[in-house]
């Protein structure tokens, strides 16, 4: 620590700040129109210095983290310090110019002065559900090009000195097909960085402008050395693992390969892409930043849990991505679906640390942001709807107990839209909505199980969009534990069997009694199934998670229609003697 700031000063600065970043957050879901915003609560808020460094984010989804880790940067690149006045505010959504990672994500980021000296930046970052492009959406399952998937927004000013800047806003507005929405939700953004510029003042003339400065560089710091501490602790070496993508959208027949090689050495850890896929045709490219920042989320996650989420982490960490791959693509590749991309990196790089520590990796998770996307004409209001859902699954098991079911993992961590407040605005029913059966991979302890949600239309002529990830490769399982399930699409047309449909589609146009029915993949899971304990096994078969033939064929416990365990039989299946 090169700053003579005492530990307990620097602890309050780093939960100021959190705190700030939190308040952000529930002024953005508060205010929010959109249900993607105010019920999902898709989207991030992040607090940076005067020179651009983010010193603090708040813990709301992970991969927004690269969404907004350059863009205060290129703020200063585009327009001088001394050009910008207190009450202007910033509005990007450009992967290709620091702005973000895929189009529908749009950062707002308003500087921070007191008495004319500029001390910080405080940004956010909202999902908005439809930004123009060929789909309703703005996120399309076979695009070849970043300018199908929306309208690309320059680094320009939303706000001047505190005024609403009209043009900007309906520019946005004119490209969208729900520009009602949007006007709300970029208000809400604004609203959002107002009051953290509010509570960012207050901070700043409570502990004044050089001691701010000593304690931000100091949080830094200090995050610098957790992490490389936390790095110190896992052994020296080289460690390599490599995963897929089933597809990238356009061409579903080929496998997309992402190979992390790791290096640990002197408190630094080197991860390099070397081996992955070039940038493919379909919508699953990443920028850079996106995969610096999912590095980030998996080295925090194993080395660094407790330590303050702030850009010092960065500098305990090298990421080598060659240009034009997968990992770092170019111009005019498309990344509306980088998100499922980034989530296979994640399982590669745990996959990779699973060699020297698995008592702090899970298995593979469903890794896949499962996304359905309806749109077309509310006969409630007439107007028309965009509805995005993202649809969680199960978290791979680890050394210390049972995977979660269910869940976001990883890149995400949005919450689902209710039923309820699914039903009032859409003309969609939701016909069931539970835990898919024997999708955890079996192990001593079991991977967390996917999800299964049904949704009925109720009028006709709406468009369809699926985004799934793993319905080819299953989630794997570690130390022993079998792989999960892998999801599914099936359309039920009225009077007609289930239909399983591609992974990654778009442009289905649905009717009326017409069904979709999405399973999302589960996760793998951790040890010898044999090993797990047979009355957790019990317990799992009443709660509906596992089967009565599973619980024999993959756990080697038989049980009776009452549920009662066939001793003898278990025995010798649990000893191999007979054929499971």
């Amino acid at each position: 620590m090169k700053h003579n700031i005492d530990p307990i000063t620097l602890e309050i600065m780093g939960n100021l700040l959190l705190s700030i970043a939190e308040e952000m957050g529930v002024t953005l879901v508060k205010t929010a129109y959109s249900t993607n915003i105010k019920e999902r609560k898709d989207a991030s808020t992040a607090i940076f210095d005067a020179q651009g460094r983010m010193i603090a984010q708040a813990e709301h989804v992970p991969m927004h983290l690269g969404s907004m880790l350059s863009v205060v940067t290129e703020v200063l690149k585009k327009f001088p310090p001394e050009t910008i006045q207190p009450g202007d505010m910033f509005i990007t959504n450009d992967p290709y110019a620091g702005g973000g990672t895929h189009l529908p994500d749009i950062t707002m980021i308003e500087p921070v002065f007191i008495e004319n000296n500029l001390v910080a930046f405080v940004a956010n970052i909202a999902h908005h559900s439809d930004i123009g492009g060929k789909v309703p959406g703005s996120t399309s399952a076979d695009a070849n090009s970043i300018f199908q998937e929306g309208t690309r927004i320059p680094l320009i000013r939303i706000c001047r000195q505190g005024e609403i800047v009209q043009e900007t806003m309906e520019f946005i507005m004119i490209n969208s097909r729900t520009s009602g929405e949007r006007h709300g939700d970029l208000l809400a953004q604004i609203s959002c960085n107002k009051a953290g510029t509010k509570r960012m003042i207050e901070v700043v003339n409570q502990y004044g402008i050089e001691h701010f400065t000593a304690c931000t560089d100091a949080l830094l710091d200090y995050a610098e050395e957790l992490m490389r501490a936390g790095i110190r602790s896992l052994p020296n070496g080289t460690y390599s693992f490599e995963d897929y993508l089933d597809d990238d959208g356009v061409d579903l027949e080929r496998k997309v390969p992402i190979r992390a090689t790791i290096t640990i050495g002197d408190g630094t850890a080197t991860v390099d892409f070397t081996g992955t896929s070039p940038q493919v045709r379909g919508p699953l490219n990443v920028v850079f930043s996106g995969t610096l920042t999912t590095v980030f989320y998996c080295f925090k996650a194993i080395a660094g849990q407790n330590i303050f989420a702030n850009q010092g982490i960065y500098r305990a960490l090298k990421v080598i991505a060659p240009e034009n791959s997968l990992v770092n693509c170019s111009l005019p590749a498309p990344v509306g679906v980088r998100v499922d991309t980034a989530q296979r990196i994640a399982d590669v790089i745990f996959g990779a640390l699973a060699k020297i520590a698995p008592d702090r990796v899970v298995a593979a998770c469903n890794s896949s942001v499962t996304s359905a996307i309806f749109s077309g004409i509310n006969p409630n209001t007439n107007n028309y709807f965009v509805y995005l859902e993202t649809i969680a699954g199960g978290s791979g098991a680890h050394s210390h107990g049972d995977g979660l079911s269910g869940v976001q993992v990883h890149m995400t961590n949005t919450s689902n839209l209710p039923i309820e407040a699914l039903e009032r605005e859409y003309p969609i029913l939701v016909e069931s909505y539970r835990l898919s059966k024997d999708s955890g991979g079996a192990g001593r302890y079991r991977g967390g199980l996917g999800i299964q949600r049904e949704f009925r239309m109720l009028t006709d002529n709406l468009n369809y969009t699926g985004l799934g990830e793993r319905h080819k490769l299953s989630p794997w399982g570690i130390s022993g534990g079998k792989n999960g399930a892998p999801g599914s699409f099936w359309l039920t047309r009225k009077g007609d069997k289930p239909e399983k449909i591609k992974s990654k589609i778009s442009d289905l146009i649905l009717n009326r009694e017409d069904l979709i029915t999405v399973h999302t993949p589960g996760s793998g899971g951790y040890g010898n199934p044999l090993e797990r304990q047979i009355d957790l096994i019990i317990n799992d078969v009443k709660e509906g998670k596992v089967s009565i033939e599973s619980a024999r064929k993959d756990y080697g416990v038989a049980l009776t229609e009452d549920l009662q365990v066939d001793v003898n039989l278990t025995r010798e299946l649990r000893e191999g003697v007979i054929v499971k």
